[in-house]
């Protein structure tokens, strides 16, 4: 919105007096620039806005009256949680919305963007709304959330199959241009070469980064500040990757792809930064409002489609090594408790509980050290994940 309304008071200035005047507004040209004033701006509403959609949600009596599934299983927490507003996620989501869409210059790539955030955000709303009225922790059931997660990401696979896009490569001095859609290429990390895969294998591929990343989040919100502080550090992540991707010699140094219009994803990515930090304000340790799926389907579900549309999204399973670790935890758990139930009779469990960060509870974790070892585990993966830039 400020991009298109400075290039027409530049176009209508040019030739005037105002010209030199208004020289300033070629700032807003610049991604670096824009990106910096996303993050602030949603810093600055996640600030403004908190206090106020806390006690809204309070006001509503949006909170977690019902004993949750860690404490059903013995893990005490210290401060007790009860009470404690969820459906914070409308804050991260309402920052986020209106940042991009008052800095970022709007191509397709945003639009989807912010259709899947939108779309997510509301169907974690629906869920976070469903466990309030049963208060019961039961929620919407598995089905249908999957049902609706599976078929964005068709309609996602879908429109990218059919969106032109260019994309270039350079190796070894030769430039690499394919016309194609954003789905039918992709890279591997540490390998330089790109994967030509078919369209079907590009949405099954969308389907499954989307889906998988937006589960794997809400999976890791359970504890205060952990699955935002994740969220964070994998945003910085895709915040070079994007800019990378979206800047031809930078692109053509590192020899990745560049994607035409993904620069705007860096100011999406920007805007995340701030409005997750706007709320980490209020969701660190004892936590004033919890995230609710309202914020962790959106996040993860985002983190997804920006891994798809720069053509990896194999690094988004490096760089979010600690959601895949308490996904995997999950399915591990009851796929072996099913297997044991049917063989022996009698179900057994790897961890002590799944997700993975309450089996640390329940050895005897504190909660803010289970929160701040995860975030140094983040930065290890988010570390690696950027090596691959280099190291291939």
């Amino acid at each position: 919105m400020l991009y298109l309304l400075s290039q027409q008071i530049l176009d209508w200035a040019h030739g005037s007096d105002w010209e030199s005047r208004l020289s300033f507004l070629r700032l807003f040209r610049y991604i670096t620039v824009r990106c910096a004033g996303a993050a602030v701006t949603a810093l600055a509403l996640s600030w403004w806005f908190g206090p106020k959609i806390i006690h809204w949600l309070k006001a509503q009596k949006f909170g977690q009256e019902y004993v949750d599934k860690a404490e059903e299983s013995g893990v005490r927490h210290v401060v007790d949680k009860k009470g404690t507003p969820t459906m914070g996620g409308l804050l991260i989501v309402v920052a986020l919305v209106f940042s991009t869409m008052l800095w970022a210059q709007w191509n397709a790539q945003v639009e989807l963007m912010m259709l899947a955030v939108l779309v997510l955000a509301g169907l974690g709303f629906y869920d976070d709304y469903a466990k309030i009225v049963k208060q019961s922790g039961g929620g919407t059931p598995p089905r249908v959330k999957l049902i609706v997660q599976f078929a964005l990401a068709a309609f996602v696979g879908i429109y990218l199959w059919n969106l032109p896009a260019k994309s270039e490569l350079h190796l070894l001095g030769i430039k690499h241009v394919w016309h194609s859609s954003l789905i039918s290429t992709l890279m591997l990390p540490f390998y330089k070469y790109p994967m030509h895969i078919g369209a079907v294998a590009g949405v099954i591929i969308v389907a499954l980064a989307i889906v998988g990343s937006s589960n794997a989040v809400n999976l890791t919100d359970g504890l205060d500040g952990l699955a935002i502080g994740c969220t964070l550090i994998v945003g910085f992540v895709f915040l070079f990757f994007t800019y990378l991707a979206g800047n031809i010699k930078a692109a053509a140094y590192l020899q990745i792809p560049y994607v035409l219009g993904a620069g705007e994803l860096t100011v999406f990515c920007a805007a995340l930064i701030g409005a997750g930090l706007g709320f980490l304000w209020f969701n660190c340790h004892p936590a004033q409002v919890f995230m609710g799926d309202t914020g962790s389907l959106a996040l993860g579900g985002a983190f997804g489609l920006i891994a798809v549309l720069i053509h990896q999204p194999f690094v988004l399973v490096i760089a979010g090594g600690v959601f895949v670790a308490e996904a995997v935890s999950v399915m591990l758990q009851k796929g072996w408790f099913k297997y044991t139930r049917i063989r022996t009779g009698t179900g057994q469990r790897i961890f002590l509980m799944a997700p993975l960060h309450h089996h640390f509870q329940k050895k005897g974790w504190h909660e803010s050290q289970v929160v701040i070892r995860f975030y140094i585990l983040c930065v290890l993966c988010a570390v690696v994940a950027l090596a691959t830039l280099k190291l291939r």
